[in-house]
């Protein structure tokens, strides 16, 4: 039976659905991301639809209440976290609630994964790292590369502004191709929580029927809901899931620092290595951590020794390494 890896690591959470021994969801949760989806707050009405919340952050309401005044008090509940994107951080989305709508912070990752199906292991430290072993790391670079293998060909996917971009790529006949290569698509949306527009490039198929039949290779094996489009004789098609929380791609790349940085915390907790220790990545990542102290102070702890950094400028992003001197 399928299970739920979890994983509280510092400045993030980790979960994976592992069936049979490979990730079939992956989902990573920064802890200090702002509002999460779900939660409801209470806020103040400024210009233009944009509520100011309680703890300092910002939402923009799908629509401004009638006959409500700027600089009025409401509750909201956000139904899309912030987005990260190149040069900018789009705003939460929020809708206006009753005002005795319970006051709640939204779901955590775990609360969200126990409320399934499937259940739960929390991993430690000092466990072995089952995450490991059903292929972690090759998934987040999969992720980051945006590289899908699968069986004949690979799927290459690329975040843009306006949706996900994905292109079915390899040498199997077409009609073949077409059809692995949706199956790996609709796999590759479910791992990496891919939401929102989705706009997939197809191998063209000129028979209406087999594109019909590439098309129902994605549909089966995406959960609902969503909305989908037929694809076209141009070979392509889109689909549209609902948006609550940015996917694992959009959190690697988006925020390539903090992910390292949180990844090379990650490498220090499963070291094995107690007392002093030293983390080493590039300047960069340093910065990072000057950001976020409270990440080194908890390493310390789990570690019973002082954690200092040292800057080393001919590292890329994602190489650093754990020393003890």
């Amino acid at each position: 039976m399928a299970e739920w890896l979890y994983e509280a690591g510092i400045g993030e959470c980790r979960a994976a659905l592992i069936d049979d021994g490979r990730i079939i969801i992956a989902e990573v949760e920064p802890k200090e991301d702002g509002p999460r989806a779900g939660a409801v707050m209470n806020g103040r009405l400024r210009a233009n639809r944009i509520v100011d919340l309680e703890d300092g952050d910002q939402a923009l309401l799908d629509r401004a209440p009638d006959r409500l005044p700027e600089g009025a008090a409401l509750r909201v509940i956000i139904t899309r976290s912030a987005l990260s994107e190149p040069g900018k951080v789009k705003r939460a989305k929020a809708r206006a609630v009753a005002p005795d709508t319970a006051l709640t912070p939204g779901e955590t990752l775990r609360e969200r994964i126990s409320a399934t199906e499937y259940p739960v292991t929390t991993l430690c430290p000092h466990d072995p790292d089952a995450l490991e072993t059903a292929g972690w790391s090759e998934l987040l670079e999969q992720a980051q590369t945006g590289i899908w293998p699968f069986p004949g060909g690979a799927l290459h996917i690329s975040l843009t502004p306006a949706m996900t971009l994905i292109d079915i790529d390899g040498q199997a006949p077409v009609a073949e191709l077409a059809v692995a290569g949706m199956q790996a698509a609709a796999q590759a949306i479910c791992c990496l929580g891919i939401t929102g527009s989705i706009g997939i490039d197809v191998p063209t198929l000129n028979d209406r029927a087999l594109r019909a039949l590439a098309a129902t290779a994605m549909t089966d094996r995406l959960e609902r809901p969503y909305e989908a489009t037929a694809i076209n004789g141009f070979g392509f098609m889109q689909i549209i899931r609902p948006r609550h929380r940015a996917s694992l791609m959009e959190t690697l790349h988006y925020d390539r620092t903090g992910s390292a940085a949180r990844a090379l915390l990650r490498q220090a907790q499963r070291s094995g290595l107690t007392g002093a220790l030293t983390l080493v990545s590039a300047p960069r990542i340093m910065q990072k951590f000057e950001q976020h102290p409270h990440w080194l102070r908890l390493l310390s702890q789990q570690v019973g020794g002082t954690v200092s950094l040292r800057a080393d400028a001919s590292l890329s992003t994602g190489s650093g390494y754990v020393c003890t001197f």
